[in-house]
């Protein structure tokens, strides 16, 4: 089990990779006006019809292989946690096994402390300098 994991993991750590170079080596709607001005010949590398089918059915490929590695992983770790089944007597809820909470001890140890700020001036109207 532990090879087919490591195998998954590794097939989609490249797939994910090549997806990303695959990605950034397609051009946007807007470049093609660029070779209405000059630089027509980025196409001769792959043909007359451009990069545009190659590179965008190996992103398709790339992430076709993707999602595959990833459902193979989940599907790998779902047969793992039922290897786990829990014995006679316990409980297959995480939740149920950790207990019950603890509310605080009281309400006066999260109070904050008293503080010793300076009371209002003497002279009546809470600071306000009289004429």
């Amino acid at each position: 089990m532990q090879f087919w994991s490591n195998l998954l993991f590794i097939l989609q750590i490249l797939a994910a990779v090549t997806m990303i170079g695959l990605v950034l080596l397609q051009h946007g709607k807007g470049a093609d006006m660029g070779a209405s001005f000059g630089s027509g010949a980025s196409g001769s590398l792959f043909g007359a019809t451009g990069s545009a089918n190659f590179l965008s059915r190996s992103t398709a490929i790339c992430a076709t292989v993707f999602f595959a590695a990833t459902l193979g992983m989940s599907a790998i770790a779902s047969n793992r946690v039922q290897l786990r089944a829990p014995t006679a007597g316990q409980s297959s809820n995480i939740l149920l096994q950790a207990g019950p909470a603890s509310a605080p001890a009281s309400s006066a140890a999260l109070a904050p402390a008293a503080s010793t700020t300076a009371s209002a001036p003497a002279g009546g109207s809470q600071g306000v300098p009289t004429r």
